[in-house]
C-alpha cells in the first residue's frame, strides 16, 4: 500500500496526528525551524480552491483543514473526503475552520473559503487564525499588500458577510504572484458577495491597522527586504572584500516572558470589541482584547468564567483559550501570592501580640514574685524587732522570812513597796543553781527560817528587770513571734539560781535554751533571794 491508498483508507475519529498530511508536513517544518514562502505557499493553495469549489458544486459540506489534506510535492494538495467529513479534533486544525462549522456541522463553500485563508494564513505566519494573532505584514515585512487583502476578506468571522465564490478566491490569490501557479478558471478578480457589493473586511479575523489616533489607515507599503550592513572593506583592487558587521542579538522566543509579552502584543493589535464574558449567569462586554486583560489582571474574571469570541463564535472557559490562559494562570498566581502574603501578616501578627501577651504575663508575675518577697522580707524584719519588744507584764517577788512571799516590787524607795530597804545585817541562806524558780523559792525559805537574821540594804525591781527583760537572748533559741513566753527567775548573788520557762505553743526544746540563756545572765549582786517575772507575748 502506497502513501496515496493510505491516506484514503478510513481511520478512525479522533486520530491525532496523519501521516502524509499537511499537518504532518506542517508540524515537521515548525519543529526544524523551516517555513512556507509566499510561492510555494501560493502553489499550494490556488489549486486547492478549484478541487474544493467542484466538490461544493457536487453538493459536498466539508471540515476543510490541514488534516484532511494530503501532501505531496509533486502533486500538491488533495482533498481526504472521509477526514473532511468528520470534525478535526487537534487545536490547531480546529482554529482553520469556520465559526459557524465549530459546532460540529460542516460548511459548504462559504465555510470553506474562511479555512482556506486560514490554512494559508498558517502557512505564511507559522500561526493559528484567532485571538492574538497579528497582521501577516507584521509577520512578513515583504509580504505583497494585495495578498494582505485577499486574507482579510477571506477571514471575515460573519458568513452572511463572507464571499463564497472560492474561484474568485483562486483569481486574486494567483493575481498576486502570477508566476508561482497555474492561472485558475476565470472568475472575478475580486472578491464579491452574492450582491456583487465588495466585501467589507471590519468582519475580518485579521486585525485592522490602526493609526495612532485610533482611526483606520491603509495598509502599510511592505517593506522592502533587508540587506546586509557593511561597516568596513578589507584589501584594495578588485579583490576587496566587504566585511558585514556582526549579526545582532536575537532575542530568545523559547523565553517564556518573552513569548507572553509577545502574545500580549499580538492581543493588543487587535481594538476591536468581540469578547463577552459569562460570570455568574451574566454577559459582561463586548471587550477588545486589552480590555479583557485588565479585567482578568485586575482579578475581575476568572479562568473558571466563560468567555465568547463574538466573531469565531466559540465560547469555553478563559483557561480552555490559549491565548487567555497565560494570563488568567499569571492572575491567579498573583491573587495566590497576595493571599499568603496576607496570611503570613496574620500569622506574624499573631505571634506578635502572644509575645507581647507573654512579656506582660512575665512582668506582671516577677512583679507579684517581687511583691511578696520583699512583703515576706517586711515581716520578717517587723518580727525582729517585736522580737526584741518586750511586754513586762510582772514585777520582782521579794522572799521574806517573815511574810512568806512579797507582792510585787514596782519600783521606789520605800521598805516593803519594793524600793531601796534600810540597811541592817543578817544571814541569808546561799543556794546551788539549777534549780526550777519554785524549787529554789521553797528552798530559799526553808534555809531562811533555819538560818539566823539581818538583812542589807534590798535591790529595786527595775535592777533585775533590766536585765532580765531585754530579751536579746530570745533571738538565740530562735524564738518565733507567733509563740508567748513566760519566764520566771530567782536571782542571788548576781546569777539565776532557779529558772522556769513556759512556752505557748508548748516547745520543751525552745524552753530549755530559754533557760540556759537565762542561767548565764549576770544581774546585780545581793545575798537576798529575789524573784522576777516576765512575759514576752506573742505579736
Amino acid at each position: 500500500m502506497n502513501q496515496a491508498q493510505a491516506l484514503l483508507t478510513p481511520l478512525p475519529v479522533g486520530t491525532a496526528l496523519i501521516p502524509g498530511t499537511l499537518r504532518a508536513e506542517m508540524d515537521a517544518r515548525r519543529a526544524s525551524g523551516r517555513g512556507f514562502d509566499i510561492r510555494e505557499a501560493l502553489r499550494l493553495i490556488v489549486p486547492l480552491c478549484t478541487r474544493l469549489a467542484d466538490l461544493h458544486a457536487q453538493g459536498a459540506r466539508l471540515f476543510v483543514n490541514p488534516s484532511s489534506l494530503g501532501y505531496a510535492p509533486e502533486r500538491g494538495l488533495q482533498v481526504i473526503e472521509h477526514l473532511a467529513g468528520v470534525a478535526p479534533s487537534l487545536p490547531r486544525d480546529r482554529a482553520c475552520l469556520a465559526p459557524e462549522e465549530r459546532q460540529g456541522t460542516p460548511g459548504d463553500a462559504r465555510g470553506s473559503v474562511f479555512a482556506v485563508g486560514a490554512i494559508l494564513y498558517e502557512l505564511l505566519t507559522g500561526a493559528s487564525v484567532g485571538p492574538g494573532m497579528r497582521r501577516p505584514a507584521e509577520v512578513i515585512p515583504d509580504l505583497p499588500a494585495a495578498l494582505e487583502g485577499v486574507l482579510g476578506k477571506a477571514l471575515v468571522a460573519d458568513p452572511k458577510l463572507r464571499p463564497a465564490d472560492l474561484g474568485a478566491l483562486a483569481q486574486a490569490l494567483h493575481n498576486v504572484a502570477p508566476a508561482a501557479s497555474m492561472r485558475p478558471p476565470m472568475a472575478s478578480d475580486v472578491l464579491l458577495d452574492e450582491d456583487g457589493i465588495e466585501v467589507n473586511v471590519s468582519m475580518s479575523m485579521i486585525p485592522p491597522s490602526v493609526a495612532p489616533q485610533g482611526g483606520a489607515v491603509a495598509p502599510a507599503i511592505p517593506a522592502a527586504p533587508a540587506m546586509p550592513r557593511f561597516q568596513a572593506v578589507s584589501g584594495d583592487g578588485p579583490f576587496a572584500v566587504a566585511i558585514p558587521t556582526a549579526p545582532q542579538a536575537v532575542r530568545n522566543a523559547n523565553d517564556p516572558t518573552q513569548k507572553l509579552a509577545d502574545l500580549k502584543g499580538n492581543l493588543e493589535s487587535d481594538p476591536r470589541p468581540r469578547y463577552v464574558v459569562v460570570k455568574a449567569g451574566m454577559d459582561h462586554g463586548p471587550f477588545s482584547a486589552v480590555e479583557l486583560l485588565q479585567q482578568i489582571a485586575s482579578g475581575q474574571f476568572l479562568g473558571t468564567d466563560v468567555l465568547r469570541d463574538s466573531f469565531l463564535r466559540e465560547e469555553r472557559a478563559i483557561q480552555d483559550w490559549e491565548e487567555f490562559a497565560p494570563f488568567a494562570e499569571q492572575a491567579k498566581l498573583n491573587r495566590d501570592i497576595v493571599q499568603e502574603k496576607k496570611a503570613l501578616d496574620e500569622v506574624v501578627q499573631k505571634e506578635r501580640q502572644g509575645m507581647q501577651y507573654k512579656a506582660l504575663i512575665g512582668i506582671a508575675l516577677m512583679g507579684v514574685i517581687l511583691a511578696a518577697g520583699g512583703g515576706f522580707w517586711l515581716r520578717k524584719r517587723a518580727n525582729k524587732q517585736a522580737e526584741l519588744a518586750v511586754q513586762d507584764r510582772s514585777g520582782t517577788i521579794e522572799v521574806d522570812v517573815k511574810s512568806g512571799l512579797s507582792g510585787p516590787k514596782q519600783g521606789g524607795g520605800a521598805p516593803g513597796a519594793g524600793g531601796p530597804r534600810p540597811a541592817g545585817g543578817g544571814n541569808y541562806p546561799v543556794l546551788g543553781g539549777g534549780m526550777s524558780c519554785e524549787a529554789a523559792q521553797a528552798r530559799y525559805v526553808e534555809e531562811y527560817k533555819i538560818g539566823g537574821s539581818g538583812t542589807p540594804a534590798d535591790l529595786t525591781a527595775g535592777a533585775f528587770g533590766a536585765v532580765l527583760n531585754k530579751g536579746s537572748y530570745l533571738n538565740a533559741c530562735g524564738v518565733p513571734s507567733n509563740m508567748t513566753v513566760n519566764i520566771c527567775a530567782a536571782v542571788q548573788n548576781g546569777r539565776a539560781v532557779g529558772v522556769s520557762v513556759s512556752t505557748s505553743p508548748s516547745n520543751p526544746g525552745i524552753s530549755s535554751c530559754v533557760s540556759g540563756q537565762i542561767r548565764g545572765l549576770s544581774f546585780p549582786s545581793h545575798p537576798r533571794l529575789d524573784v522576777t517575772r516576765t512575759t514576752f507575748a506573742a505579736n
